[in-house]
């Protein structure tokens, strides 16, 4: 029993102990961490992973990548488990949802973590915690992308790349409740999910998606929502559009098949786009951390939303902490849809 005892007022979290491969993933105990004024500390329940998780892991020349040891992880969902002084929103053992962006790099994979109250936003009861983490980032990237960035209107047409993904399935699950008509690109053993989520689809394995947009709407999508980047992605992106289109792009998942260099190339086509825009616009989305309020609120919705059942978010596979090594594997293989979590519990 004493044993048992002193294993739980242990904090295990999960650090890149060098760049590299999967392997690189180590588990490390130490004390538990104390709130300071203003944070509480958070029992993790669930942690999602990103891409992003996977570039920096793997290399120290993307912009922000703090030298090893650190640890990943951009979204949580847990267990208020201490109240640091000064906080009265929140309370003891209320389930709450954030991001870590203010601690810079991550630090989700872990069993305890402390955060600003300002940064976390009560989560309805009766919600699953892996659905939950999925809102705290992929929801919310997709909201702003949508609604902020491209201001969609009802009835206008959209193209989401990566359709079956944690981004683009939120897209499509946001689009349709704002009643778009939408076409999202993946791979074909991912058709039947995207077609569930109320777009068509196309793959870009196989079919030319400029030409099969250009058939299928006659002049061409009002909005391209692009999170895979490249120079010629993003061209081709462009093509797709109809003339006033927009463009939105808000990521380089490319990166992960062709290295960090196609980010030096996504950025040369952005200069050019913006030169030469030809009639469309090219728009980027703004970070998810500069606003607060706009994103404790629209957290909030998002989570109503869930508890309401109007949005289902794709949990693709729930993976034990201790195994965020083999989680990595799985991102980096692909062939499934939605958002890989690690449980925590």
């Amino acid at each position: 029993m004493a044993i048992e005892k002193v294993i739980a007022k242990r904090n295990h979290r999960v650090v890149v102990s060098r760049h590299g491969g999967p392997e690189v993933l180590q588990m490390v105990a130490e004390d538990l961490p104390e709130p300071r004024p203003g944070e509480v500390r958070v029992q993790v329940l669930a942690a999602g992973i990103s891409a992003y998780d996977l570039m920096h892991r793997s290399s120290g020349w993307l912009p922000g990548t703090p030298k090893p040891p650190f640890t990943l992880g951009e979204d949580i969902v847990g267990v208020v488990d201490m109240l640091g002084e000064g906080v009265s929103a929140l309370a003891l053992g209320q389930m709450v949802a954030g991001a870590t962006f203010c601690l810079g790099l991550g630090g989700g994979y872990a069993e305890f973590i402390c955060l600003p109250a300002c940064e976390l936003v009560a989560v309805p009861a009766g919600v699953d915690p892996a659905e939950a983490v999925c809102v705290v980032v992929n929801y919310l990237t997709a909201h702003m992308a949508m609604h902020r960035t491209a201001q969609v209107q009802r009835g206008e047409r959209v193209l989401v790349h990566g359709a079956a993904g944690g981004v683009g399935s939120a897209l499509l699950e946001l689009g349709k409740l704002a009643g778009l008509e939408m076409f999202g690109t993946a791979s074909g053993y991912n058709h039947e999910c995207v077609s569930a989520l109320g777009a068509a689809p196309i793959d870009y394995r196989t079919e030319d998606f400029v030409k099969r947009i250009h058939q299928l709407t006659g002049e061409g999508v009002d909005v391209v929502f692009d999170p895979i980047g490249g120079f010629r992605q993003l061209r081709r992106s462009h093509r797709a559009l109809r003339r006033n289109g927009r463009l939105v792009w808000f990521g380089v998942a490319a990166a992960k098949e062709s290295g960090l260099r196609v980010i030096l190339l996504t950025l040369l086509m952005v200069i050019l786009l913006k030169l030469f825009p030809g009639g469309r616009r090219l728009l980027l989305t703004l970070d998810l951390a500069k606003d607060n309020a706009w994103y404790r609120k629209t957290l909030a919705e998002l989570l109503d939303l869930l508890a309401a059942g109007k949005i289902n978010p794709i949990v693709a596979a729930r993976i034990p902490l201790a195994e965020a090594a083999h989680a990595h594997e799985l991102l980096e293989r692909g062939g499934y849809a939605g958002k890989v979590v690690l449980d925590v519990e």
